[in-house]
């Protein structure tokens, strides 16, 4: 086949590409330039998207005697992924820029041009597998749990699927780095990136009020007890806040009982962050819409798991599709759960699909606690809290 290999400048990209290579693929190496200032972005690794990458990618293309590009797609990238998470936290959610770039720049404006250039497929380093089924190929967690990433590929669908090449999913990181050592690649111990890489300094709330300016909803606000309605403090910015957050909330003065608080809600439009204690935290029910598949849609109800975080763990649960409505009931609490979030479903091991979560239910939490149980959208209770 004739691929296109994206080549980040780590570790990963440089190995999947060598793999590529091996496999008897003709590749061609493309390093995506994202940042339309790219010293804005951050260095070492800390993240992503550097000049320092581009470099880095070059080298590792170079040892491995393959043609390289850098492809700029700065635009793409701000207007799929910056501009949505900007207008996701004014709304009061949680967005994952990592599932928006993958569905809007990797795995579309990147692919799309691959296919048009006359390339077969795109190869990157994520570690997640590839298996054929009986309708396809199908996307499945990578053996090494530490390093798995299907999350973050969750919303990628068929097409895409068909013309995506995973070569790392069979492979632990640290087979990884050992074989990027044997073969000369100098980024062998160049550390993973991690955060926003669109946040220089890491500091998100900083970078969330200096972009948004005039279209931040509101810059001032209290924070409210979500059961006494007691108002605890003041924000100067509701965007600044996650639900489960702990640290930062400003609050003026203890709450009645002294225990601590968590952000519950965000109300972008009232300019309310609601407060309370972790318990009131734990969900069962989530509302979720854009639903991306990675096959066919499922029919009906589908009883598998979930996932709702990037490193989160895995949560029974039963699904249930309607038209783009899904509905998710899990089978032991989650906390900490916002929307923006996607949920991403399994059946095993293979990756369903994904969803972004609208909505989710804590109005009946105190009595689902009591009881321990939640009620199965389908019919019979399913287990609930210990």
């Amino acid at each position: 086949m004739r691929v296109l290999a994206a080549m980040s400048g780590g570790v990963d990209s440089a190995v999947a590409a060598a793999r590529a290579v091996d496999a008897g693929h003709d590749v061609t190496g493309v390093h995506l330039a994202l940042s339309r200032n790219p010293a804005s972005y951050r260095s070492g690794a800390r993240g992503c998207c550097t000049i320092e990458d581009a470099n880095d990618a070059r080298r590792a293309a170079d040892v491995l005697g393959i043609a390289f590009y850098v492809w700029d797609m700065s635009e793409e990238f701000h207007a799929g992924v910056v501009t949505d998470f900007l207008d996701e936290y004014a709304a009061g959610r949680t967005p994952n820029p990592c599932l928006r770039c993958n569905e809007k720049v990797k795995f579309a404006a990147v692919l799309d041009r691959a296919l048009a250039l006359g390339f077969d497929g795109v190869v990157t380093g994520h570690y997640a597998r590839l298996v054929d089924g009986p309708d396809g190929p199908e996307m499945h967690r990578a053996v090494d749990p530490g390093k798995d990433q299907s999350y973050v590929l969750g919303v990628l669908e068929a097409p895409q699927l068909a013309h995506a090449v995973f070569p790392l999913g069979g492979s632990t990181k640290t087979e990884v780095r050992a074989e990027a050592a044997r073969r000369g690649l100098l980024v062998a111990d160049k550390p993973d990136s991690h955060d926003i890489c669109f946040v220089a300094d890491g500091d998100t709330r900083g970078w969330l009020s200096e972009k948004l300016g005039d279209a931040a909803p509101h810059r001032t606000g209290e924070l409210v007890d979500d059961v006494t309605g007691e108002v605890l403090g003041h924000h100067d910015g509701s965007w600044g806040y996650t639900v489960g957050q702990r640290k930062g909330l400003r609050i003026g003065r203890p709450a009645a009982d002294g225990r601590p608080r968590f952000v519950l809600d965000i109300e972008p439009v009232a300019g309310t962050v609601r407060v309370g204690g972790r318990e009131r935290l734990r969900v069962t029910r989530l509302t979720c819409d854009r639903p991306r598949w990675c096959g066919a849609a499922p029919a009906g109800t589908l009883r598998g798991s979930v996932q709702l975080r990037a490193h989160g763990r895995d949560h029974a649960a039963t699904v249930r599709v309607e038209g783009d409505r899904v509905d998710v009931v899990l089978h032991d609490p989650a906390e900490g759960i916002a929307p923006g979030q996607a949920a991403v479903v399994y059946d095993g091991t293979r990756v369903v699909g994904s969803a972004t979560i609208v909505a989710t239910d804590r109005a009946e939490q105190a009595a689902l606690l009591d009881a321990g149980t939640v009620t199965d959208p389908v019919g019979g209770p399913v287990s609930g809290p210990a």
